[in-house]
C-alpha cells in the first residue's frame, strides 16, 4: 500500500468512526449523556471533509464518500428534527396511536433519508449498476471463507438462502426467550402481519441503501474491497450498540457480522437482490416481536 493510499484509508476509517453512533456511545459512557448538538457536529465534520477533499488533490478520491455520507447525515438530522414537532407527533406518536400508523410515521421519514441517498449517489455515479441498485447476478461464485466452510466453487445461489435461514433463527432464538406473549397475543399479533412484511421490506431496503450500498460504492475504488467491507460493517455494528434489538456488544459483533455478509453479498453478485432478502428475513423476525409487545401493552 502505498502512503497515499494509506493516508485515505486512514482518513476514511477515522471519519467513520468519528460520525457512527461510537461517539454517542462514548459520550453516554463517561457524561451519562448525549449532547443535543452531536449530530449537526458530526454533519459539520462531514461537511469540512467535503470541502477538504475537493480543494486537496491528494484527497479529492474520497469526495464521492464525504459528498454521500454528508448527504445522509443531514437528511438523518432534518428527519429527526421533522420528527419532534408538535404536528407529527400528533399524528405519529403518543398513546392510542395504532401498530400500523405509529411505524408509517417512522418510516415515510426514513424513507426520505433512503431516497436522499439514493439520489446522492446517481448524482456521484450516474448509474444505478455503480450503486448496486440492480437485481445482480443471484448465481455469482463466492469468495472462498474458510473460516465460515464457505469453499471454492460454491455460489451465491445456495449459501445466499442458507445464510438468510440461520440469520434469521439467531435472531428468532433469543427473540422467543425475551417475548413472553401473553395469552392470546399470538393471534391479535397475526392481524398485523402484512404489516410486519411491509415494515421488514422497508427497513431492510432503507439500511441496505444507506449503511451499505452508499459506502461500498463509494469506497471500493479507493481503499480497497476489504477495507470497504470492515467500514461498512463497523458502521452498521456500531449503529446497533446503543439502539438495536439487540444492543450492547452482543448486538453489536451480531450486525457487524451480518454488515459483513450482506456488505459482501452486495460486492460479489453486484447487486441489490440478496442482502436486501438476507436482511429482511431477520427484520421480519424482529418486527414481529414488536407486533407482539404492542398487542400486550
Amino acid at each position: 500500500m502505498t502512503d497515499r493510499n494509506g493516508s485515505l484509508v486512514a482518513l476514511a476509517w477515522g471519519t467513520v468512526l468519528l460520525v457512527s453512533d461510537l461517539t454517542d456511545a462514548l459520550f453516554k459512557a463517561f457524561s451519562g449523556r448525549i449532547p443535543g448538538n452531536l449530530p449537526w457536529a458530526k454533519v459539520g465534520l462531514l461537511a469540512a471533509g467535503l470541502v477538504l477533499s475537493s480543494l486537496v488533490k491528494r484527497l479529492r478520491p474520497l469526495r464521492p464518500f464525504y459528498f454521500v455520507t454528508f448527504v445522509f447525515f443531514l437528511a438523518l438530522v432534518l428527519t429527526g428534527l421533522a420528527r419532534q414537532t408538535s404536528w407529527w407527533s400528533g399524528r405519529f406518536g403518543g398513546g392510542g396511536v395504532s401498530f400500523t400508523k405509529g411505524y408509517s410515521g417512522i418510516y415515510i421519514l426514513d424513507c426520505g433519508v433512503a431516497l436522499a441517498v439514493l439520489l446522492a449517489m446517481w448524482l456521484v455515479k450516474r448509474r444505478r449498476s455503480e450503486f448496486y441498485l440492480v437485481k445482480g447476478d443471484l448465481r455469482a461464485p463466492i469468495e472462498p471463507v474458510r473460516w465460515l466452510g464457505i469453499r471454492k466453487g460454491e455460489s451465491w445461489r445456495t449459501f445466499g438462502w442458507i445464510f438468510a435461514v440461520v440469520a434469521a433463527l439467531a435472531v428468532a432464538i433469543p427473540t422467543v426467550f425475551s417475548a413472553h406473549p401473553a395469552p392470546g397475543a399470538a393471534g391479535r399479533a397475526a392481524v398485523l402481519l402484512p404489516a410486519v412484511l411491509l415494515f421488514a421490506a422497508i427497513n431492510a431496503f432503507n439500511e441496505e441503501v444507506y449503511f451499505r450500498a452508499s459506502f461500498l460504492s463509494t469506497l471500493v475504488g479507493v481503499v480497497g474491497r476489504g477495507h470497504a467491507l470492515l467500514i461498512a460493517s463497523a458502521f452498521f455494528g456500531l449503529a446497533h450498540y446503543l439502539y438495536g434489538s439487540p444492543g450492547g456488544i452482543i448486538g453489536f459483533l451480531m450486525t457487524a457480522f451480518l454488515g459483513w455478509i450482506l456488505a459482501k453479498s452486495m460486492l460479489e453478485t453486484k447487486g441489490f437482490l440478496w442482502p436486501w432478502f438476507i436482511h429482511f428475513l431477520s427484520d421480519a423476525i424482529v418486527f414481529l416481536y414488536y407486533a407482539l409487545t404492542f398487542v400486550r401493552s
